[in-house]
């Protein structure tokens, strides 16, 4: 296989989604990169797709206008009319174009700027100590191994979202059933529907809850903005709160758990931070491009027929840019698949490129850096409880991430 890009008008072959992507598609966007830079290809669901595999033509295409992601207001027929689900929980900025994306936008861009965000780290800080103190206790109560998503990697992320949104905490272990469903592609018939009712239904409530007694957090403050002018409706403002608290935690979730897994199975990388901790946010970069949160961005889809990489995606086709793909291609990065947690590793695009660059960065970088200074400072015997080729990934085309990680503390 070769990097060389496709002749222009020669269309490359239907590349098939394998039983065994879920486990390692890593080495299938590896093996589909080698081919071409965008190939048709055929979703574990059964679902056809454009997939953008290359670093350069990823970025470009992240920031193209020409891929739409309203799909709602440009890819059905004038008189449809959503359900609750998808109407309520699907209308959110990530599935908007500008103007409505610039408006959506702007309402939560305050709530993630660099000096709020910075003003949060004393309470991660805090919830992490915490986290960290029951794991401890856990193992000198005699607890030979801990699952690290559950007892760290998890909570933590949906902790600091819950409270920034004002959600309750005690509903972290609902939320954590209800994302698993929404972005699994292997469910059982109806769990998507069940999971996205349930959350309609909750956002709902919590909501009308907030109208009646406002508080300092941003559920509070979004209704107070839909009412001051910005047209915030209610549809906008569940949908909202869904795309805030889903994307909140998974992906910082997956960084900690597989950047976790990352540095466990390149020990001299982890001694290396370990004995400079001043790599941490170098590292956490690294970790980031290397471990790669998600496996691709979300869908964007086009009107007319769009050349990218000398290959013409046909009109109304969906297109999916895999970031993870783009963030090992040789190209742009040296040795891509090893870890080096001093590489510069600025222009990775695992938070995206363009007008959907992720709102959260900021945040998941803070609470990447604190987790994994955290956790090597207290357990400096942490290690694997299990043979890595054993450990199940979860079965989301989008989502990359452990289904548990066990580890000994030490």
């Amino acid at each position: 296989m070769t990097e060389s890009a496709a002749p222009a008008g020669v269309q490359p072959d239907t590349v098939q989604f394998g039983a065994d992507y879920f486990q390692d598609p890593l080495a299938f966007f590896s093996q589909v990169r080698g081919e071409g830079p965008v190939t048709p290809a055929v979703l574990p669901h059964g679902g056809r797709v454009w997939l953008v595999t290359r670093y350069p033509e990823v970025r470009a295409a992240l920031a193209d206008p020409r891929l739409h992601k309203d799909w709602a207001g440009k890819l059905t027929a004038p008189d449809w009319v959503p359900d609750e689900v998808t109407g309520y929980l699907n209308m959110h900025m990530l599935n908007a174009d500008p103007p409505d994306h610039t408006r959506l936008r702007k309402l939560v861009s305050k709530a993630f700027t660099a000096r709020r965000v910075a003003g949060l780290r004393p309470r991660v800080e805090a919830i992490t100590g915490g986290l960290l103190d029951a794991i401890e206790a856990r193992a000198a109560a005699g607890e030979g191994t801990v699952d690290l998503i559950e007892a760290f990697a998890f909570p933590l992320p949906v902790t600091v979202i819950c409270e920034l949104l004002g959600v309750p905490a005690t509903d972290q272990a609902a939320f954590r059933q209800w994302s698993n469903a929404i972005v699994a592609d292997d469910g059982e018939p109806g769990s998507f529907r069940a999971a996205g009712t349930a959350m309609y239904h909750y956002f709902t409530g919590l909501i009308a809850a907030k109208r009646a007694q406002p508080a300092d957090d941003m559920v509070s403050a979004l209704i107070e903005a839909g009412g001051s002018g910005d047209s915030l409706d209610e549809r906008e403002l569940i949908s909202m709160l869904f795309l805030l608290l889903v994307a909140g935690h998974e992906t910082t979730t997956n960084l900690i758990a597989t950047g976790t897994l990352a540095l466990l199975t390149n020990p001299a990388e982890l001694e290396r931070l370990r004995s400079d901790r001043s790599l941490l946010p170098v590292a956490v970069e690294e970790l980031l491009r290397y471990a790669n949160p998600l496996n691709h961005a979300t869908d964007r889809f086009t009107l007319e027929p769009v050349e990218i990489g000398g290959v013409t995606i046909p009109a109304r086709e969906w297109v999916l840019c895999v970031t993870s793909s783009a963030n090992r291609d040789p190209g742009r990065f040296a040795d891509p698949v090893r870890l080096d947690v001093g590489r510069d590793a600025r222009g990775h695009v695992a938070f995206g490129h363009g007008i959907h660059f992720c709102l959260g960065a900021p945040l998941a970088r803070l609470e990447g850096e604190i987790a994994f200074g955290a956790l090597l400072s207290r357990f400096p015997g942490l290690s694997l409880a299990a043979d890595p080729a054993t450990l199940r990934w979860r079965p989301s085309s989008l989502i990359h991430g452990l289904e548990a990680l066990p580890v000994r503390i030490r």
